[in-house]
């Protein structure tokens, strides 16, 4: 019979590529992984993996036989997590990501809190791009997920709890640094500092700016924020950061954040989760911990 611990065994191998790295992180020897999915191919009379020098390549049955697989593992997790919520809402594990314009500008106003109130939560957090963490979500790796919007999720539930504008970043130096507020007409895009591609903070920027298709090709671009930031102060450019993340400027004296003097909200925060995610109750006391702590 097959049984689930050979479909986790199979899943994690299809992960990893690697029996080492697979059964590292299914706690258990390589051999007892090699066995465990030699067993399930024999069960079920069909070859799931190719093994050859190249590496282990899955075959076309093998596809069909884990995406299955991975319905079964979904659903028993989501039997879990209904159990643990008949103990109360946050309670044992939840995983939460997180994209990294918001993670540490954020977290660190939610977590304290979080923990304060819910002590039994064992929480996980991944910091990734937002396509990243949709994908995640989307297959029952991630309970929830706090991204930026707007951004295209279909297939998931959305739960906005907070919005916040754009500020315009430039060196005191800069002719436009005395300026109460900045059109995005008066922003130069050969001067513009944006996050390399995929950060959706890019975007969300250029789509306010009207300036999707004005910036060069070699322009600049940074890998976070704070380097942004850093060039700013390097004389490099200007950027624009969100709101949550003025902070990064507070000890840099060499630069000062504007209003970017656009219609806004510029974008807003909100947890996305699967359709037929069996833990809302957890989602609404997030909702509500998030948005009390933001407006205080």
């Amino acid at each position: 019979m097959v049984t689930f611990k050979q479909l986790r065994y199979a899943l994690a191998l299809q992960e990893f590529r690697h029996f080492k790295r697979a059964a590292e992180a299914c706690s258990v020897s390589q051999a007892a992984l090699s066995t465990s999915v030699s067993e399930l191919e024999n069960q079920l009379g069909v070859q799931i993996f190719e093994r050859d020098r190249k590496g282990i390549l899955l075959t076309a049955a093998g596809e069909e036989i884990l995406e299955q697989a991975r319905q079964v593992d979904l659903a028993i997790a989501d039997l879990e997590r209904i159990a643990l919520l008949s103990k109360g809402p946050l309670t044992g594990d939840f995983s939460l990501g997180v994209i990294p314009t918001i993670g540490p500008f954020l977290l660190p106003k939610i977590l304290p809190k979080l923990r304060a109130q819910y002590p039994t939560l064992r929480l996980n957090l991944i910091e990734q791009q937002t396509h990243v963490l949709i994908d995640r979500v989307l297959d029952g790796a991630l309970d929830t997920a706090i991204v930026a919007l707007p951004y295209p999720l279909e297939g998931l539930h959305s739960f906005e709890f907070w919005r916040e504008n754009f500020l315009v970043v430039l060196n005191r130096e800069h002719p436009l640094a005395k300026n109460k507020s900045i059109k995005s007409t008066a922003i130069d895009p050969a001067e513009l500092l944006l996050l390399e591609d995929g950060h959706c903070l890019t975007d969300h920027a250029l789509e306010i700016c009207r300036l999707r298709n004005a910036i060069p090709q070699n322009s600049l671009s940074g890998t976070s924020l704070y380097t942004l930031v850093q060039m700013v102060a390097g004389k490099m450019g200007i950027t624009l950061i969100p709101e949550v993340a003025n902070s990064l400027i507070a000890n840099i004296p060499e630069i000062v954040s504007i209003p970017l003097a656009e219609d806004g909200p510029h974008r807003s925060f909100a947890f996305i989760a699967r359709l037929n995610y069996p833990g809302t109750k957890n989602l609404e006391e997030l909702l509500a911990l998030s948005r009390k702590i933001l407006s205080a």
